[in-house]
């Protein structure tokens, strides 16, 4: 995955953002939306696709289209850098493959203690039947 590439095809939208601001919010397009085209990428591999579109496939539109927004700040720059960095922690985070499951085996000394203990019990309770006369 090259950085650079990736964030050459990003495609960036300047929006009046909502909430609070005063007149500022009526005037300044301080609301970035970003959108990233995950099937049409030629910075990802066959296979970063595939796994990208496993991994955040709850993130993205029926045409694989990443849509991401900020208007945590009132500076349109700030914004941009924001949801560029979301996005990139976004894309590491679904590239990277989980360590396949290894089943642990149950110790012997744990085998045999269970075992043991079965045993005792066992036996406590052979000692409280009444004893066999022949």
């Amino acid at each position: 995955m090259d950085k650079l590439k990736i964030i050459s095809e990003l495609q960036y939208k300047a929006v009046r953002s909502s909430g609070a601001g005063g007149q500022n919010v009526n005037k300044v397009s301080s609301k970035v939306v970003l959108s990233f085209d995950l099937r049409n990428s030629a910075a990802l591999s066959e296979e970063e696709k595939m796994l990208l579109e496993q991994n955040i496939s709850n993130r993205l539109t029926t045409d694989l289209v990443l849509l991401l927004n900020c208007d945590e700040d009132r500076s349109q720059l700030k914004n941009k850098e924001l949801v560029t960095k979301r996005f990139l922690q976004i894309i590491k985070k679904g590239l990277e493959v989980p360590k396949d499951r290894k089943p642990t085996k149950v110790p012997k000394g744990v085998i045999r203690k269970r075992i043991k203990d079965k045993k005792s019990a066992s036996q406590v309770k052979q000692n409280r039947r009444k004893p066999n006369i022949e």
